[in-house]
């Protein structure tokens, strides 16, 4: 039952950084999502872009903690390490 809840805190936690990315891109991009991604990797500020789509992160984790579902929000922050983690990766090679 907890890895469940964990896991769907996980996957709550892709689904948002990925919609912030979207999001980001579609608001403030001049350009498509495919060439405003194929610029970010080309410039090396994919990072930043995954950083600004991690926001929507911390307003599920807080959702999660005030409707005590303490393990989905753990989801939510272990989402958060992994998008941190993919940031460090681009940002070294």
């Amino acid at each position: 039952m907890i890895r469940k809840e964990v896991f769907i805190g996980l996957i709550v936690g892709i689904i948002a950084n990925t919609f912030g990315t979207l999001l980001y891109i579609l608001l403030f991009s001049k350009h498509g999502i495919q060439e405003t991604y194929n610029i970010a990797v080309s410039e090396g500020y994919i990072g930043s872009l995954l950083a600004l789509g991690a926001i929507l992160n911390l307003i599920a984790f807080f959702i999660f903690l005030r409707l005590k579902r303490d393990y989905r929000a753990r989801g939510v922050l272990i989402a958060t390490v992994l998008t941190a983690l993919l940031i460090m990766y681009y940002k070294i090679f």
